[in-house]
């Protein structure tokens, strides 16, 4: 797995992960679930490699 998640992008991945996966933990209604989504930003972020930038060639990441 080459890196292809940039310093930039990470943040953003993480904010939103998390934020998402608030919503799963302390909303009450029947949507919570969607909230769980925001396991794939956060692991995506700690790996620093996303599978979709893979399949269609794109690399936020600075080196190569």
């Amino acid at each position: 797995m080459t890196t292809n998640v940039g310093g930039i992008d990470r943040a953003l991945r993480i904010v939103a992960g998390i934020a998402l996966i608030a919503f799963a933990l302390l909303s009450g209604n029947q949507y919570a679930w969607i909230g769980w989504i925001g396991v794939v930003p956060l692991a995506t972020a700690m790996l620093g490699w996303c599978p979709a930038y893979s399949m269609i060639g794109v690399s936020t990441c600075s080196r190569r």
